[in-house]
């Protein structure tokens, strides 16, 4: 009665595919070299034709899988160059032929190494040989001539369980193979061990994903790496079954059941196919004995499909805002190295493609129109995703005959061998470019899938994506959600989050600021030494003293005119210089790496810079202004070479001449304590400046309070 169900059923499918125009995944057919009397599985690829294990022509004794006194099985070879009845075949070896069960096979690539399965004990007596210890193996040998000789066991075969179906990897490293070790999933399970310094590692479970607690068995590893096996404990169709899965990050993907008539309600294993998958054979007993079966593919099984990723052009970009700029009198100018620009701490911007470009933020000062300071440069290679590619509508009619193609693929370094489509409505194409209907309403999954072959390697494999339409009833409601969609703004990534952008070269000073860096007025960058009194710097005004420093990064000389803790700081100095005929001056980030001026540099930090920190009304040093100046005793006394100068600075309400005296005055108190402590006069210079060298603006008490300020710094 359950034959006769699953009979109509298989009838019910067929008239439905029948109706609907659809072709089989795969055409079956009996090989010719199978027999109706005996039994024959487990093909493999050799040369000019077909290694298969038989059970024809032995005599009786252990089953190969049963175990219930049946023939025997051996390894037999059919050339199919020529007419291939199953009378044609022969034993492939009688160097390998025992009195027990050899098979299935693997060969290595040249064809010189066989790996086959085949009973622990092979001499003896029926007694000894016909006990339940005497397992199935894996056994190599290799070709002399026209025989097989030096034949030896792997080291892991147990008398306690059986290992068989063996499938070595086409460079040979890796050999694949069934085992009911106890150590597993359930009753067999699928192995892989690899050749490492001369010999098999011990075996390694494919795990969980491809393993059940039923049986997995008859591993077939494509050329790509993909496997196909068999099984009873994934879901099928009923007996065993044949699947196919591959690696994706480092982890096996869901098997994929391969369609019918391939697979039955019967048991379907030990497949074998050519590297496009367009044909192969297979073993299956869908008609009482095992047989093999030869299949053709009309249209490609599309066994995983990615979710289509859409390429991005346009980004957001933005300044983290680390370090501060005004607006008032600077610019924030973007530079995408595409010939556009853009205005602002955060913009948006579109490139024309993929490709390569210089991608630069830099701060522009208003008044001028000249660079103030270089905040961040970075090459950007902005690519496209590698991927099979379906251009279709998002939106369609019922009824309604469209395009849909797989030209904009993006696939460099493979040549795309063939092109299938799945377009979930039970309707399926072959082709490039095709042509598409929905007899439905609803939403699709349309799924691609392409076989590619690999440009350096030769390998081909599979892959493909998948893509959701919208399948409407009418004109007007496909119009209606068109325009809706025109409405919603799309998303624009940020381009330090878009996965498809690779950002190299940077140089970011956000990411290079911290206490151990300042910023430098620089005047001039030379590749030859200048002297400081040279006429390149006449027109400095004398409150601005020249230092060298040489540049190891860029290997050059700078000229610096005056350096300061935050950028803004370095503004007015800026300005000043600019206006005195210093065009090219620029603000640039650098990292303090002098040990003395990078301690002085972090009391500042710690102790602060305002003076209204360290004096009182009354021009008395605060406790503030005590405690940094007993750390410049350590300083000083742990570097007895160095010599300092205390700077004061004022704002500039009142006179001139006042706030210049005021700051002389306040500089010596702070000399004057130093000397008190220990440290030579000669060591020390106090300096008042007054508010000649304000770092800010004047205008409100906030500014002025930053103007008020100390400075020590070391006398070269």
């Amino acid at each position: 009665m359950k034959q006769k169900l699953y009979i109509l059923l298989f009838l019910f499918i067929a008239f439905q595919q029948l109706i609907l125009g659809q072709q089989e995944t795969y055409t079956v057919t009996k090989a010719p070299f199978s027999s109706d009397k005996y039994d024959e599985y487990s093909p493999v690829f050799y040369r000019n034709g077909i290694v298969f294990t038989t059970n024809r022509g032995s005599g009786s004794f252990v089953d190969y899988s049963s175990s219930k006194g049946e023939s025997t099985f051996d390894i037999f070879f059919i050339d199919t160059t020529k007419k291939a009845t199953w009378r044609k075949s022969k034993v492939f070896s009688k160097s390998l032929k025992t009195p027990l069960n050899e098979g299935p096979v693997t060969f290595d690539s040249s064809g010189d190494t066989i790996y086959f399965a085949r009973n622990l004990q092979i001499d003896g007596n029926f007694d000894e040989l016909s006990t339940a210890r005497n397992r199935l193996g894996i056994f190599s040998a290799v070709r002399e001539g026209e025989k097989w000789a030096k034949t030896r066991d792997l080291r892991f075969n147990n008398e306690w369980y059986n290992i068989s179906t063996p499938w070595l990897s086409s460079d040979g490293k890796r050999l694949y193979f069934a085992s009911d070790k106890p150590d597993g999933y359930g009753g067999s399970d699928l192995y892989f061990c690899e050749w490492k310094n001369d010999y098999w590692t011990d075996p390694v479970n494919l795990g969980p994903v491809i393993n059940t607690k039923k049986n997995e068995s008859y591993p077939y590893v494509n050329p790509a790496g993909e496997l196909f096996f068999a099984s009873d404990g994934h879901p099928g169709l009923g007996g065993k079954d044949i699947f196919y899965s591959r690696i994706k990050d480092n982890g096996w993907l869901v098997p994929v059941r391969l369609d019918s008539p391939i697979n039955s309600q019967y048991d379907d294993f030990g497949i074998v196919t050519d590297t496009l998958i367009n044909s192969g054979y297979f073993s299956s007993n869908r008609n009482k004995s095992m047989d093999i079966y030869k299949f053709n593919t009309n249209i490609p099984q599309i066994f995983y499909t990615d979710i289509q990723k859409e390429n991005q052009y346009c980004f957001k970009f933005s300044d983290s805002g680390a370090i501060k700029i005004d607006t008032l009198n600077l610019r924030y100018i973007w530079d995408f190295g595409d010939g556009s620009k853009g205005i602002g701490e955060k913009v948006s911007h579109c490139f024309p493609g993929p490709g390569k470009y210089e991608v630069k933020l830099d701060i522009i000062d208003k008044s001028s129109g000249k660079l103030f300071f270089s905040k961040l440069a970075y090459s950007l290679e902005l690519m496209d995703f590698i991927q099979p590619y379906i251009e279709s509508p998002d939106i369609a009619v019922v009824g309604e005959q469209f395009d849909i193609g797989a030209l904009n693929s993006y696939l460099p370094g493979y040549e795309i061998m063939s092109y299938s489509w799945d377009f979930g409505s039970g309707n399926r194409m072959k082709g490039e470019s095709v042509k598409c209907t929905f007899e439905k309403s609803g939403e699709y999954n349309i799924n691609l899938g392409v076989k590619l072959r690999s440009l350096s390697t030769g390998v081909i494999h599979n892959t493909g994506v998948t893509k959701k339409i919208l399948v409407v009833s009418t004109e007007a409601e496909k119009n209606l959600l068109n325009a809706k969609k025109i409405l919603v703004k799309a998303s624009i990534p940020d381009i330090r989050k878009y996965e498809n952008a690779k950002i190299s070269g940077l140089y970011s000073a956000e990411e290079e600021y911290n206490r151990d860096a300042e910023f430098r007025i620089e005047l001039a960058l030379s590749k030859s030494r200048i002297t400081v009194n040279n006429s390149t710097f006449r027109n400095l005004p004398g409150k601005y003293k020249v230092r060298e420093i040489f540049d190891t990064g860029r290997g050059l000389y700078s000229y610096i005119a005056d350096r300061q803790m935050t950028l803004m700081e370095t503004y007015p100095a800026f300005r000043e210089i600019q206006g005195s005929g210093f065009k090219d001056v620029v603000i640039k980030l650098a990292a303090v790496t002098d040990p003395v001026e990078k301690e002085l540099l972090n009391l500042a930090w710690n102790y602060g810079v305002l003076s209204d920190e360290y004096f009182d009304d009354y021009n008395r040093l605060k406790s503030n202004g005590y405690l940094m100046l007993d750390q410049i005793v350590i300083l000083m006394n742990r570097n007895p070479g160095i010599r300092l100068e205390l700077g004061v600075h004022s704002d500039n309400t009142g006179i001139a001449s006042n706030n210049l005296a005021l700051s002389q005055f306040r500089a010596q108190i702070m000399v004057n304590y130093l000397i008190k402590r220990g440290i030579e006069s000669k060591r020390l210079v106090a300096k008042g400046y007054g508010g000649v060298k304000p770092v800010a603006s004047n205008f409100l008490e906030r500014d002025r309070r930053l103007n008020r300020r100390i400075e020590i710094g070391i006398i070269n």
